[in-house]
């Protein structure tokens, strides 16, 4: 669950996911998501 930035409201699951993998780092899945509340979008690592 990510919390919106703006609004502080959860969002449960994100529009899109990738990988991000730093030089000689663990990689990360970071997620792109769009708050139902006030509709701005943001991205979260996801777990």
């Amino acid at each position: 669950m990510a919390k919106c930035p703006k609004c502080g409201k959860e969002v449960a699951s994100p529009t899109k996911t990738w990988k991000l993998a730093p030089k000689g780092k663990k990689a990360l899945t970071i997620g792109l998501f769009k708050c139902p509340g006030c509709g701005a979008y943001f991205r979260a690592a996801v777990k």
